[in-house]
């Protein structure tokens, strides 16, 4: 069974979202949809050679989520005010570096993702000599409060999501 479901969850997220897109319970959509949702983790498994990722702890995706999207809102006022106000004050647009700990391949690209979602920040590249990160920020203040935001929002539960534990329950 596994062979044809390898992974249970994408296929049932496949279908529900077939059905959902198209709003019909139709037998015809309702089989399309179970055919999608076999077929498409089947021919997409040599585009994940690491697999799915395993994520340990669930509820603190959703908290991640919702303080990420309370940061998006925020910064999209911000840049909205720098773009249409009148005045023609100086944008102090910089590069800065931050430390990274997290090592996850897919804790990695989701904290890429969450960073270039926030208006006015952009992932640039992660150095790989000291394995920072470098990003660009539209109108930096205090680098130090973006180092800090990056570090404690959204990396550390990033590392508890993604990175495994060692034996004493702290991410290896």
């Amino acid at each position: 069974m596994m062979r044809w479901l390898p992974h249970p969850v994408v296929s049932l997220g496949l279908c529900v979202l077939w059905l959902l897109l198209n709003q019909s319970l139709s037998p015809g959509h309702l089989l399309l949809g179970i055919l999608l949702g076999i077929a498409v983790p089947l021919l997409s498994r040599r585009l994940l050679p690491l697999g799915y990722p395993r994520m340990r702890t669930p509820r603190a995706m959703l908290r991640l989520l919702v303080m990420a999207t309370v940061e998006i809102v925020r910064s999209c006022f911000n840049v909205s005010r720098i773009i249409l106000s009148g005045n023609k004050r100086k944008v102090n647009a910089q590069f800065i570096l931050v430390p990274l700990t997290i090592r996850d391949p897919y804790g990695l690209a989701m904290l890429s993702c969450l960073i270039t979602m926030t208006p006015g920040t952009v992932w640039v590249e992660i150095l790989p000599e000291r394995y920072e990160l470098s990003m660009h920020v539209l109108d930096l203040h205090d680098a130090q409060w973006w180092i800090d935001t990056i570090k404690n929002r959204y990396e550390r539960p990033l590392i508890t999501i993604f990175e495994p534990e060692d034996d004493h329950g702290h991410p290896a």
